[in-house]
Formats: C-alpha cells, sequence, structure tokens
C-alpha cells in the first residue's frame, strides 16, 4: 500500500456516500475558519518578531495547521487524491499569515506560493539575532521608567524585555561586520538573508552612535 493510499484512509471518512475530511486532520477547514481570520491582535510590522512568531505558531497549533509552517504537512503530488484538500488548507493558512502582516511587509510575501516559502522568508529576513538586537533590548531596558504607568503595567513592559532577552539565549550572538559577512558567503546568499545582514549592520551602527545609559536603571 502507498504513501498516498495510506495517509487518504487516515484522512478521509465516508459518511453516506459523500467523503470528508477528518476533523483530526491537517487539512480540515472548520465552519468557522475564514480567510479573514487574524492569528494574532498586531500585525507584525518588522519589530517584535520574537513575540509575533510565537502567538502565530500558537495559534496555528491550536488549529493544527503548524505542519504547514514547518513543511511537515508536506504537499501531495498533483494526482494525488488529497492535493486539492491540501491545496485550500495551505491558501486558508496563507490568508491568515497575510492579515497578520502590516502591509508592507505583506506585498513582499503575497506571491509565496506555499505556507512554508513564505515563512521561511520571514525568518530568513526578520529572525536574525545579533549583537544589534542585544544593544536594542539592553537599551530599551535602561530607557524603561515606571512614569505614570502603574505596578502592572510597567511589570508587564519590563517582562516582556526580559523575555525576549531570554530568547536571545538560544542563539549565538554575531559582532562581526554584516556586509563583511555577505562577502564571506560561498554561495551568493538569499535576497532575504542579504536583506537580514544589511538591516543588522544599520542597526549596529546606530546603536554604537547613541550612548548606552547604565543598565541598573532598570
Amino acid at each position: 500500500m502507498g504513501e498516498n493510499t495510506t495517509e487518504t484512509i487516515q484522512a478521509v471518512a465516508t459518511t453516506a456516500g459523500k467523503e470528508l475530511i477528518s476533523p483530526s486532520h491537517p487539512y480540515f477547514i472548520a465552519p468557522s475558519d475564514s480567510p479573514g481570520i487574524l492569528l494574532v491582535k498586531t500585525a507584525f510590522d518588522g519589530k517584535g518578531f520574537a513575540g509575533w512568531r510565537k502567538g502565530v505558531l500558537t495559534a496555528l497549533t491550536a488549529k493544527n495547521k503548524d505542519g504547514f509552517i514547518d513543511g511537515t504537512t508536506s504537499e501531495p503530488t498533483d494526482d494525488a487524491d488529497l492535493h486539492k484538500p491540501w491545496g485550500r488548507a495551505n491558501n486558508m493558512v496563507i490568508s491568515w499569515l497575510l492579515n497578520s502582516l502590516s502591509r508592507e511587509i505583506s506585498e513582499s510575501v503575497i506571491y509565496s506560493s506555499t505556507t512554508k516559502d513564505l515563512w521561511s522568508d520571514l525568518e530568513a529576513r526578520f529572525s536574525q539575532s545579533c549583537g544589534a538586537k542585544l544593544f536594542q533590548l539592553q537599551k530599551e531596558l535602561s530607557d524603561l521608567v515606571q512614569g505614570a504607568n502603574d505596578i502592572a503595567a510597567y511589570y508587564t513592559k519590563i517582562k516582556r524585555l526580559w523575555d525576549e532577552l531570554d530568547a536571545l539565549d538560544i542563539y549565538t550572538i554575531c559582532s562581526c561586520n554584516s556586509k563583511d559577512n555577505i562577502l564571506k558567503i560561498s554561495l551568493l546568499p538569499t535576497v532575504a538573508n542579504a536583506y537580514a545582514l544589511l538591516v543588522q549592520e544599520e542597526k549596529q551602527r546606530e546603536f554604537h552612535n547613541t550612548p548606552m545609559y547604565p543598565d541598573e536603571s532598570s
């Protein structure tokens, strides 16, 4: 029995002679699902990728659609019975992601043919963790004051920054020159990777030219 045949048996149930995708299968689209759904409250505008990413993954996992992001829910062959259901589910997830992006970023990935392609592009551009990001978070912490905020609001802000700093620990902090990185790559980088490296260089220049405040102020 072939792989496609096994997958079809697992995914399809028959009710009164009509084939239906099982609700437990990633291809299943619930009656409440629509292309206009928002996965997160705030659209990603280029800032705070880690938090936005976590929110999106949480929402997609709850909908059993996270496999479209990492590629484990792969596209069946064109002649497979489940190719059309996969296509509908894939396009639905793409719509949700586009709704969760700012207009400018959405327009840059709107022609992605699969969810995985779209996600990989965003990861390559915005999940680069380096010294510039570390400097940015440290400066935000040093500049943060309670002001007119109550303790709850102040704690929420400072905890978000702490959590982002903790998230940086899973990556290697890069302090080298980004432009040199591009030139040292043996193969030509993708446009997304080149973009990320140049933004990294730009951010490093901004923070090197900005006086840092003592960390103890937070």
